[in-house]
């Protein structure tokens, strides 16, 4: 299993552009990450694959 992220660090979604941070890996290409909602000002997490992610400048 490859691993291009590791735990703490910034990464953007590709799709949306959103910065998200990753909290942990849970099996082949599947991230556990949290974001920061500023409408709702409430922290969300959820799970997306390695693929659609790439590393935050």
């Amino acid at each position: 299993m490859r691993r291009l992220f590791k735990k703490g660090e910034r990464v953007r979604s590709k799709i949306d552009g959103k910065v998200m941070e990753v909290l942990r890996y849970l099996r082949n290409n599947l991230v556990e990450v949290m974001t920061f909602d500023l409408e709702s000002r409430e922290v969300r997490k959820k799970q997306v694959k390695e693929d659609t992610l790439s590393k935050a400048a």
